[in-house]
């Protein structure tokens, strides 16, 4: 593996954890950032297909999402039609007379890359902003003793927790699969993704499983066996799920990567393909099954 690689995923994966544990604005800012480039992606792989899509209506309404996520989540759902209104608004209004492709490309821009990404704040805010202690409702933990010492991560805010759980089983989908289907896949797994196998697919789903079956130990869930089992099966499929998709995006236009942002590792999608379907899904199994 190239040294360019390591490094660079090294330096994602601290910056990640660092936005995470501090939360609030912290963690928006971050996702903003990681969406208005994803977007600027999306759009240009749209491009290449003859589409003249809304992009600048369309990253600003996301990043208008993402601000309201973080102050009150319960008015985020309220913003995707009405900001679907807006793009509609911006197309048909236009010199040139904008097609359904244009429309829908736009509209799947907002829903891909602005919509289901705005679930990670959701999650991450979780039982945070009551008990935050710094600016911009951030969050330090004060009792890291508990945390370090006794291994007590109840102590820790839900939304963090799940947070950080959810990474980790995306991180053991990913290398499970990389590493299995690279020296002992066989069988393909679809044409979307032609290195992409079967055996490296279920090693990577059992490796989220392994890793949620863990953490709902330790976060003593109820019924953890199957909570666990549950939630790594959960993330481990939409991991995969979002890696063909974008794959899907990638060979209609007919590109290799959807960016070289990263150094050996491509764009900004080809590294957060496999998180955007996973945070709704991880969200909603918190508040409407565990929270039942």
């Amino acid at each position: 593996m190239p040294w360019s690689r390591i490094i660079s995923g090294i330096i994602a994966i601290a910056l990640a954890l660092s936005a995470t544990l501090l939360g609030g604005w912290y963690f928006t800012v971050a996702i903003a950032i990681v969406v208005f480039l994803g977007q600027q992606e999306y759009f240009n792989l749209v491009r290449a297909r003859g589409i003249a899509p809304a992009a600048k209506t369309t990253i600003f309404v996301s990043q208008i999402l993402l601000a309201i996520c973080t102050l009150d989540s319960s008015l985020a759902d309220a913003v995707m039609p009405i900001a679907g209104t807006l793009i509609c608004f911006y197309l048909l209004f236009q010199p040139q007379l904008a097609t359904i492709a244009d429309i829908s490309a736009s509209i799947m821009g907002l829903f891909y890359v602005g919509y289901l990404p705005s679930y990670w704040v959701r999650l991450r805010n979780l039982d945070s902003l009551s008990i935050s202690n710094l600016p911009f409702g951030g969050y330090w933990p004060s009792n890291w003793n508990d945390v370090l010492t006794q291994g007590n991560l109840t102590a820790l805010p839900q939304g963090l927790t799940f947070t950080i759980l959810t990474f980790l089983c995306i991180w053991a989908a990913d290398i499970g699969a990389y590493v299995i289907g690279k020296f002992f896949g066989k069988t393909r797994l679809s044409d979307i993704s032609p290195k992409k196998t079967v055996e490296g697919a279920v090693f990577g789903i059992t490796g989220s499983v392994i890793v949620a079956l863990v953490g709902a130990y330790f976060l003593n869930l109820p019924h953890c066996l199957i909570t666990g089992s549950a939630l790594g099966l959960l993330i481990g499929i939409a991991s995969l799920l979002g890696d063909l998709t974008e794959s899907m995006l990638k060979r209609d236009a007919g590109v290799k990567d959807s960016g070289q942002l990263i150094p050996g590792h491509g764009g900004i999608l080809d590294r957060t393909d496999s998180y955007i379907f996973t945070a709704p899904l991880v969200y909603y199994f918190v508040t409407l099954l565990l929270r039942s």
